[in-house]
């Protein structure tokens, strides 16, 4: 074993969370704002945003390239199990549980079942070929038009924020202040001590906005950290697995699918925190709908043929759907600890199974 590799990789896998956190936290401050200026509703910006796994197409590509069909299927698979089990499960866990999933939640949600429920049948009786392939990649198509006839039309709901939480949240952030995880930005603008009256209140009413570009630069640019660090992190993640001399499949379905959905999992958490239910949904649904059409759409167009003996099973593909289910179930009854706890458990369960009962 090359150790100096596997430290090397190991220091480059926990450099990307850094870079992780500080894109997560940038892209959720402005992903608001932006959602704010324009009337539309958080969870259709973070479907055209941190719900398109930029750095899972990378790597699917990547695979197919390298003749590794086998690991880019797992991957997408184990990406999208995670994305439910583990990212949304966090952020039940961190939701206070008081505010229902709005319309366009309930929607995506829904879309990314019929979509995954298209893909295992797709996949069980083996007709992920370049005609099927081609249908996903249209399929995703007819999904980035749906988001943009929804925006234009202005039929999503507005942002899960009071007026003055809406606008206090402009102001501090507009003027430098970041709220933290535990303080809501509408109390450091709104409250004023009784000496000072409504002074200072007023002076901060009277600064300038920033303008829109700014928060639509600086959201692109949360979002390019995201993808950054997924970059680096599946990349480590690689080099780490074969130091270890991890197998294909099992590799892409836990490893590199746990990876490569931190961005996911952590934009889930900060969502949570914050009481973005919107957000947490879009950024499952979207991340999903992404995998299971243009990602799955590019692995059957390349053709290349799986391995027999490394290939998914059954196990696999009832995962995916079942956890596909339980999204829909969650959104629709509405958020709950509890079943963030049992989705998070189901997922620990999941890898255990994999590395032993599953192993190739």
């Amino acid at each position: 074993m090359d150790w100096d590799s596997l430290f090397f990789n190991t220091a480059t896998l926990i450099a990307g969370v850094s870079v992780l956190d500080y894109g997560a936290d940038k892209f959720i401050d402005h992903t608001v704002i932006v959602g704010q200026r324009l009337g539309i509703s958080p969870t259709l910006i973070s479907l055209l945003t941190a719900g398109a796994e930029y750095e899972e197409l990378a790597v699917v590509v990547a695979a197919i390239l390298q003749g590794h069909t086998p690991l880019a299927l797992g991957n997408v698979m184990g990406s999208s199990i995670s994305n439910i089990l583990g990212a949304f499960s966090l952020g039940l866990l961190c939701h206070p549980g008081n505010n229902p999933f709005d319309s366009s939640a309930k929607i995506y949600s829904a879309l990314q079942f019929f979509i995954t429920t298209l893909f295992i049948i797709l996949a069980y009786f083996h007709q992920l070929n370049r005609v099927t392939g081609g249908l996903l990649i249209a399929l995703f198509a007819l999904y980035i038009i749906s988001i943009g006839f929804a925006i234009y039309r202005g039929i999503s709901e507005p942002p899960q924020l009071s007026d003055s939480e809406s606008d206090s949240d402009d102001e501090s952030i507009d003027v430098g202040y970041e709220p933290t995880l535990g303080q809501d930005a509408g109390q450091s603008a709104s409250e004023s001590s009784p000496l000072l009256g409504h002074t200072d209140v007023d002076q901060k009413k009277k600064r300038p906005s920033r303008p829109l570009y700014y928060h639509v630069l600086q959201l692109i640019f949360g979002l390019l950290a995201l993808s950054l660090s997924g970059y680096i992190l599946a990349h480590s993640a690689g080099a780490i697995a074969d130091s270890l001399n991890l197998s294909g499949t099992v590799f892409g379905l836990t490893v590199i699918a746990f990876v490569t959905t931190l961005p996911e999992k952590l934009i889930a958490m900060l969502s949570g925190f914050r009481g973005q239910g919107g957000i947490i949904v879009a950024t499952t649904a979207g991340s999903n709908i992404f995998l299971l059409t243009l990602c799955v759409g590019v692995v059957a167009v390349a053709g290349n043929p799986l391995d027999g003996s490394d290939t998914f099973v059954l196990f696999d593909l009832v995962t995916v759907w079942v956890s596909s289910l339980s999204l829909v179930v969650v959104v629709f009854l509405g958020p709950h600890r509890i079943a963030g706890l049992v989705l998070l458990a189901a997922y620990v369960g999941f890898l255990v199974m994999e590395f032993t009962i599953y192993r190739r």
